[in-house]
């Protein structure tokens, strides 16, 4: 090997000794994450069966591989499942998951449902199915964990759904609701969480490309896109870009809520409110020179994570 050659491949080999620092600050950034959205919102406690839906996106792959990896270490028993939705999608290739998941030895369970004929029957031509496919998927899904003893259901939603969601219902619906990290099931049979609450897409993306997981796309509806979602996410990312750290302060404001800065009456006791001449940090401050430096610690505060 000549002078020239050895310089190269030296370099090739710093480069992968690089690449693989890299890649294991992100698994132990997501461990960190995850470890710390369950702890916050104690998702799951000892003797726990998860369900974890896996739908063969990015998202559920890596919600799955690091539950199972925290299962290792963590100081309590719980038990994984995973479960997956076949909506008889045409060209769906229905092999890739039970291949995958028996190559991971972790116990699983396919549902067979023909949803897919339904939505396509029901919804107009060129109209967004997401709405009702999402809702048969979710009566399907409670059903299943009922079967399998499941008494937690665990999505793959990540920081940037949760902020979508929660413009999507400020902007289009007139609402301050988001995606909650914990939340009781509609049928109050289960407790749904979302351990990846705290993940950044971005994060999320570059996992699924390191592990290489078989990514299978929904194509249930073609090339159709959620529109109203698709303007939210171009604002994030123009504000992301515009004003660094904008979006991480807009979801720490999320975990820390001031009804009584707020107007909804069934929130607060506005109605009630007198005047009691005992001075409150959480009197009026219109007047003040910087109205939104409210301080986190102040009582009132609804406080509903931490750090």
């Amino acid at each position: 090997m000549d002078a020239q050659s050895a310089e190269q491949a030296e370099l090739n080999s710093k480069q992968r000794e690089k690449i693989a620092h890299e890649n294991n600050k992100l698994h132990k950034r997501l461990c960190r994450q995850v470890g710390q959205a369950i702890g916050d919102f104690n998702m799951i406690e000892d003797g726990d069966k998860v369900m974890v839906c896996l739908s063969g996106g990015k998202d559920s792959y890596a919600l799955l591989d690091i539950l199972l990896t925290l299962r290792e270490r963590a100081p309590i028993h719980f038990d994984i499942v995973a479960v997956n939705l076949d909506q008889k999608q045409p060209n769906f290739p229905a092999h890739i998951l039970p291949a995958y998941l028996e190559k991971l030895g972790v116990a699983f369970h396919i549902e067979n449902q023909d949803t897919y004929s339904i939505v396509k029957r029901l919804i107009p031509e060129g109209k967004t199915t997401c709405s009702l496919c999402s809702r048969l998927r979710r009566g399907i899904l409670y059903r299943v964990a009922n079967e399998l003893g499941c008494n937690k259901i665990a999505l793959g939603h990540h920081r940037d759904d949760i902020l979508e969601t929660f413009f999507l219902n400020m902007f289009f619906g007139g609402k301050l609701k988001g995606m909650p990290a914990k939340l009781q099931s509609d049928d109050g049979k289960h407790i749904v969480i979302r351990p990846m609450a705290y993940v950044k897409e971005e994060d999320s993306t570059r996992y699924a490309e390191v592990k290489q997981f078989p990514i299978i796309p929904c194509d249930l509806c073609g090339s159709q896109e959620n529109l109203q979602r698709k303007q939210i996410k171009g604002l994030m990312r123009e504000w992301e870009k515009k004003h660094p750290g904008r979006v991480e302060s807009i979801f720490s404001a999320l975990s820390t809520v001031v009804p009584s800065h707020l107007m909804d009456p069934n929130m607060f006791g506005f109605k009630d409110l007198k005047a009691d001449g005992v001075a409150s940090p959480l009197g009026d401050i219109a007047f003040d020179d910087e109205p939104c430096s409210t301080p986190t610690s102040m009582p009132g505060t609804i406080v509903l994570q931490n750090g």
